[in-house]
């Protein structure tokens, strides 16, 4: 039976998930086994649910209780469920809940990086993406267009951050990910280790464009992504095997990461 409890006051501690506790506390470092994060909209909720994640409760209004959210409440029976008008969640989360549904679960530990990368064939590394609305981006365009694994450097935020997740409409949960404790040196040596050549994404004189018939006949390749504003770091291309570029029209000097992204997994993906 669904445990439903309906809300007349913001205050309970149990809603602090929701809205009173921070990126960092949410995630709990000292202690990430009892990390939590947000997963926001029926379907997201859903993917999370089928990764195995757990939630530790949920927050709706209530009509979604017996709509949306129906087939997700059958399958957690026991876990608390928060309810109450939209102007009382709106006054706890600080926003509308357009989607309607939030729900607070619980980490789980995340694999090693040699675990994903054991047979992969096109993998993306982030490095020092800090926006979740482009991380999130970058995410789903990697899932739809067939990149195997994600690699975040230390200076990434967080993917399961709550707007990360909601960006990336869930695929967060359905392609494998891992944080590299040390960048670019340890992460270069690991991705060579494994077998892959190195792609910088840059513009530069020595940068071969997408389309090069060179990189589609490259079988394991890691292609790394530069921050919103500056790009990569010289150090870090000049670490890698290669430098690759999206050729650019009318004076354009640069896209968006997450655009840029979408761009160069389709060229890359494997046939």
């Amino acid at each position: 039976m669904t445990n439903i409890i309906h809300l007349d006051s913001v205050d309970r501690a149990e809603l602090d998930v929701y809205a009173r506790l921070t990126e960092a506390q949410l995630r709990n470092r000292l202690e990430p086994e009892k990390g939590v994060f947000i997963a926001e909209s029926p379907k997201v909720i859903r993917l999370a649910l089928d990764a195995g994640f757990v939630p530790v409760s949920f927050l709706m209004e209530e009509k979604h209780i017996e709509g949306d959210a129906k087939a997700i409440l059958a399958r957690c029976p026991d876990v608390p469920v928060y309810t109450g008008n939209r102007d009382l969640l709106k006054s706890l989360t600080g926003y509308a809940l357009t989607r309607g549904v939030l729900a607070a679960m619980r980490r789980k530990p995340q694999p090693a990086p040699e675990t994903i990368l054991k047979n992969a064939r096109r993998v993306a590394v982030l490095d020092g993406i800090t926006d979740a609305g482009n991380l999130g981006a970058i995410v789903r365009s990697a899932a739809a267009l067939n990149v195997d694994a994600i690699l975040l450097t230390p200076t990434c935020c967080d993917p399961l951050n709550r707007r990360a997740v909601r960006v990336s409409m869930g695929t967060i949960f359905q392609i494998p990910w891992a944080a590299l404790s040390d960048w670019p040196k340890g992460g270069m040596n690991l991705l060579h280790d494994a077998g892959f050549t190195v792609a910088a994404t840059a513009l530069s004189e020595e940068s071969i464009a997408l389309g090069d018939p060179r990189l589609s006949a490259i079988d394991r390749l890691a292609t790394v992504f530069g921050t919103e504003g500056d790009g990569l770091d010289l150090h870090t291309i000049r670490a890698c095997d290669l430098t690759v570029k999206i050729p650019m029209a009318h004076g354009v000097d640069s896209l968006n990461v997450a655009a840029a992204s979408a761009v160069v997994f389709w060229e890359l993906r494997t046939r």
